[in-house]
């Protein structure tokens, strides 16, 4: 009878872990579920603060950082955030285990959600400094990377590829990759769903020229069905990312969510089934408001942070109107949050972001 009832005790204890464990696990997947992409020039700490306006779910990052420039330049400058920013991740460039374990460590004393590497730039800048996309001919120095990185930070790191370059096959080079780096303790894969041609195309040409292949991320996730795999890749709005959740565990947007920012007014709602954190993008601004006062204050122009807001009224009426104004006034110098205020003004309605869509 003893026996019997230690053996009960330890069924409750094990189901009761197992259930721990199963709801770990979806909170972990919940905040892969919607990100914005990396992109330079364009995601820094403004673009930033902007999109959390848009959206309290949607993980941030930031623009590729380099080891070096990380380890070595004004880190307050290059890494400093706001704290309304969060979740955030930042994504490094590099291919030496020890500087990226260094820079890892540095981003997550900063204050870092998420430490991403970047195995999938096909610049030739970064090719020519061995880190990028060219990392998928080298899995095995991708997977020491990914090894160091954990051993130096608490926080989750995660690898964001392609699905191979060149003369690749995608089929074996996208899956090598994805077993060295998860077998080193990767804690998610961000797969851009196209191949990077680093011989004779541009970078501006790899964005939209090589083919799209979804179905080959939705075989990775099948094979790898206990690893978080998000997808990424041409993806235009909501009803896109909604039809990619039934493969995958998250979908990555990039362009589209810088050039037509309304779209996240409706990610917590619509993805996440929250509450948004502002129905209309004026609402958005005017939260905005005391941040873009205080960076002024601080010496920012006001055409660093505007500069983001191009798409923000998409076929709204006065949408060019309130271009033109912060086009023609927000670049001078001493402008002031008045000149953003003017702009909207030239808005004709508040209008929440599925009339604009």
């Amino acid at each position: 009878m003893y026996r019997n009832d230690l053996s009960g005790i330890a069924r409750k204890r094990y189901r009761g872990l197992r259930e721990l464990q199963i709801k770990i696990k979806l909170l972990n997947l919940q905040r892969f579920k919607f990100s914005v992409a990396p992109m330079m020039d364009w995601t820094d700490r403004h673009c930033r603060v902007f999109h959390r306006h848009l959206t309290r779910r949607a993980l941030l990052y930031t623009e590729m950082l380099t080891t070096g420039a990380v380890i070595h330049g004004d880190r307050e400058r290059l890494l400093g955030f706001d704290a309304i920013e969060h979740p955030v991740a930042l994504q490094l460039g590099g291919s030496d285990p020890r500087e990226l374990a260094l820079a890892a460590r540095i981003g997550e004393d900063f204050g870092y959600d998420e430490i991403n590497l970047n195995v999938g730039c096909p610049s030739d800048r970064v090719k020519d400094g061995r880190f990028g996309a060219c990392l998928m001919a080298e899995p095995e120095l991708v997977a020491r990377c990914v090894d160091a990185m954990k051993r130096a930070v608490a926080v989750p790191v995660t690898v964001k590829c392609r699905i191979g370059i060149d003369d690749q096959d995608p089929e074996l080079a996208l899956d090598t990759l994805a077993r060295a780096v998860v077998a080193s303790g990767c804690d998610a894969l961000i797969v851009h769903a196209r191949k990077a041609w680093l011989n004779g195309l541009s970078p501006k040409e790899n964005r939209d020229i090589p083919p799209l292949d979804y179905d080959r991320v939705y075989r990775l996730k099948r094979a790898m069905p206990d690893v978080p795999v998000i997808i990424n890749g041409g993806v235009p709005g909501i009803d896109e990312t909604k039809a990619h959740l039934a493969h995958v565990d998250g979908v990555m947007v990039g362009r589209a969510a810088y050039q037509d920012p309304w779209r996240l007014l409706s990610v917590d709602a619509e993805i996440f089934g929250a509450p948004a954190p502002h129905v209309t993008m004026q609402d958005a601004f005017e939260a905005m408001m005391p941040y873009i006062e205080e960076q002024l204050a601080r010496g920012t122009r006001l055409h660093a942070i505007t500069r983001h807001f191009v798409g923000a009224f998409h076929a709204v009426p006065g949408a060019r109107a309130f271009r033109r104004h912060l086009a023609e006034q927000g670049v001078k110098p001493g402008a002031g949050v008045d000149v953003l205020r003017d702009a909207i003004a030239r808005v004709g309605a508040r209008v929440p972001a599925e009339a604009a869509a």
